[in-house]
C-alpha cells in the first residue's frame, strides 16, 4: 500500500472539518435554543423591613 500524497490528506481532512462544522451548524439551526424570561429580583431595601436578628440564648464553651 502505497502512502496518499500530502494534498489529499490535507484535502480530505479540511473537508472532514467543514462537514463536522455544517453538522453542527445545521443542528444548532434546527433546534435554536429557548430563551428563558428575565427573572427581575428586587434590590435589598425596597421589600418590606425584615425582622430584627433574633440574640443566641445561653452562652458558648
Amino acid at each position: 500500500m502505497t502512502p496518499l500524497p500530502d494534498r489529499t490528506v490535507l484535502l480530505l481532512m479540511a473537508i472532514t472539518l467543514g462537514a463536522v462544522a455544517a453538522l453542527v451548524f445545521w443542528s444548532v439551526r434546527l433546534q435554536p435554543a429557548k430563551e428563558t424570561p428575565l427573572l427581575w429580583k428586587d434590590p435589598p431595601g425596597r421589600s418590606s423591613p425584615a425582622a430584627p436578628a433574633a440574640q443566641p440564648k445561653g452562652t458558648l464553651l
